[in-house]
């Protein structure tokens, strides 16, 4: 099956309007490019799905081993908060040129070139730190470039959803693909956890990297043809370089405040989401000694997966059944970042392990309602050039937002419990960061194109 599916499908992009002549072999916004039928449909929702999960598996080996780093290394709180933090670094440098180049040459193309490049420094991760004696700058610097690796990846999958997925099935088909979060953490949690008690942290590195690697062999030879697996360079240069041809009309799009409060949304929800990712492994670990990881490492993400699938289904229900689609993602966001916000507090004050493993659950699930609120928001918004303001969105408009709101929000975590020895100050954090985003969106989020101006010219 190739990339491009049936070329008799009609356009995604055919409401857009009348398009400039693209250059011959790149890829535009999706105009003249078929959406795909409902079997392919299926089968690419299968795939990215799956490929989303060992995305998330490969991110979270060092979270679930954070534990047994620290005690094989003697790294103390601060140093496995920096470790942690290293990541969002390097993710946030490539998420405005992995839209962009994917808006350009094909997002499917960047997603294989990515994942082949993370799960091969996965793979060889615990080979390294075999031949040197600085660990911590090494995984630091190993995160960090995990980060660079990944962060295409969301954009890209953007641009591509944007392309060839009709929009009145764009919610149900990301936050289906979104669910691969949930289930590569379930996964990850369920045989890392099992992997690192019976032969240390090493097969945790090498069982997500083979993994990865095996996910790309797979489709590239089922889904796409050789000619679409050919980037040219002079494309490939073109795309990166494209930016000071395009006449985009930043200024107009950024000076519309439902873009401001989409990025703003996504920057505190991420943030949040990427604290609870990276540090709640070690508060089950500390705070219950006697519980089992393949227990807390699993349920919460186990939770997570049908509260995506139904969030995605109950928005697209709304929708078509006459409800504004800006109230419906406004409400999703009502769940996703405050009510997994209370049971974030609620966590921080429990003894009970029980009751602990609930308000993990309730939280982490309920935090999937931002798939169908402000992670779909950003194709309303702007379906021609997607993948591009998903990168803007995600980095915050310059990069070093969203690193640094990232980075101190997991370093912080580490820092406060190192100085206070209390968890509830970390939960308190990851509410209030959220009501900063869920605020900013519900004032002013919108759900009506704003990439359809007169001075708009093609990308």
């Amino acid at each position: 099956m190739a990339a491009g599916g049936g070329r008799n499908a009609p356009l995604c992009g055919g409401e857009r309007g009348s398009r400039a002549p693209q250059h011959d072999g790149m890829r535009r916004d999706g105009g003249g490019e078929p959406c795909w039928s409902r079997s392919e449909c299926r089968v690419w929702t299968a795939m990215l799905l799956l490929g989303t999960c060992l995305l998330y598996c490969a991110r979270v080996t060092v979270p679930i081993c954070a534990v047994a780093l620290s005690a094989h290394f003697g790294w103390d709180k601060k140093q496995s908060g920096v470790v942690l933090s290293s990541f969002f670094w390097g993710y946030c440098l490539t998420q405005v040129i992995g839209g962009h180049i994917s808006d350009q040459i094909g997002g499917e193309k960047v997603l294989l070139l990515s994942a082949s490049a993370w799960g091969f420094l996965t793979f060889i991760t615990p080979l390294l730190t075999q031949i040197t004696s600085a660990h911590l700058v090494f995984m630091t610097s190993s995160r960090f470039l995990m980060g660079l690796l990944q962060g295409v990846y969301f954009p890209s999958l953007a641009s591509l959803l944007s392309q060839r997925v009709q929009e009145s099935e764009r919610a149900f088909t990301y936050s289906t693909v979104g669910t691969g979060s949930q289930f590569g953490t379930l996964v990850i949690g369920a045989a890392g956890s099992l992997l690192l008690d019976w032969y240390g942290w090493e097969s945790v590195f090498y069982f997500s990297g083979l993994l990865t690697l095996l996910w790309v062999y797979c489709t590239c030879k089922y889904l796409l043809t050789e000619k679409d697996l050919v980037i040219p360079i002079d494309y490939l240069v073109r795309g990166i370089l494209i930016s000071r041809q395009s006449k985009v009309p930043w200024k107009q799009l950024f000076k519309k405040a439902p873009i401001w409060a989409v990025i703003i949304a996504q920057l505190c929800t991420a943030s949040t989401f990427f604290t609870l990712l990276s540090w709640l492994p070690t508060f089950f670990k500390e705070t219950f000694p006697e519980s089992k990881g393949w227990v807390f490492n699993v349920v919460p993400w186990l939770v997570a997966i049908p509260t995506s699938l139904f969030s995605g289904f109950l928005s697209d229900h709304l929708i078509n059944q006459g409800y504004k689609t800006i109230t419906v993602r406004k409400f999703m966001q009502v769940i996703g970042s405050g009510v997994s916000s209370i049971f974030a507090l609620c966590l921080g004050q429990t003894s009970s392990f029980c009751k602990a493993i609930v308000f993990a659950s309730a939280s982490v699930g309920l935090q999937t309602f931002n798939h169908s609120g402000i992670s779909v928001n950003v194709q309303d918004l702007a379906p021609s050039c997607a993948g591009l303001l998903f990168g803007k969105e995600s980095s915050g408009l310059c990069w070093d937002r969203q690193g640094l709101e990232c980075v101190v929000c997991v370093y912080l975590a580490g820092y406060l419990m190192e100085t206070t020895g209390s968890w509830i100050s970390v939960f308190n954090l990851v509410a209030a960061v959220n009501s900063i985003g869920l605020c900013a969106f519900l004032v002013f989020g919108e759900a009506q194109r704003v990439d359809v101006d007169s001075a708009y010219i093609d990308l």
